[in-house]
């Protein structure tokens, strides 16, 4: 499957006392784009889905952002195994092949209801392929 793809802006409100975007900002965008491709792989479905919590991020830098700066993000979910997704997540620079940042993210799937664990049925295997 094609990784996932959006552009991002940078404005004034990413950024941070050394002007240049926040290390939070990068999380909360890695979770907005993973929301985003999750719910473009559900729509139109009238199954009942569980929920995903992220278990861990590892994030790293590799340039800085600045203020007006074009930031291409592309997602896909490398390994689903049990009840856990591994998604990468990587910042590029405008249309360039210039990497700016990359997060790797466990989710965990859980039970709409009891919120515990759940094996992540085929179905949605098959969406992630």
């Amino acid at each position: 499957m094609a990784p996932f793809e959006q552009q991002i802006e940078v404005t004034e409100a990413h950024l941070d006392e050394l002007q240049h975007v926040n290390n939070v900002q990068y999380l909360q965008w890695v979770q907005d784009i993973a929301g985003a491709h999750w719910q473009s792989l559900i729509a139109g479905k009238t199954d009942a889905f569980g929920l995903w919590v992220v278990r861990s991020h590892h994030i790293e830098y590799k340039r800085q952002a600045k203020l007006g700066d074009s930031l291409r993000v592309l997602t896909h979910v490398e390994i689903t195994k049990g009840f856990m997704s591994e998604r990468k997540v990587r910042f590029y620079l405008g249309d360039s092949s210039t990497l700016v940042a990359q997060c790797s993210t466990q989710w965990c799937y859980l039970d709409p209801t009891t919120q515990k664990l759940l094996r992540i049925p085929e179905e949605i295997h098959a969406l992630f392929a």
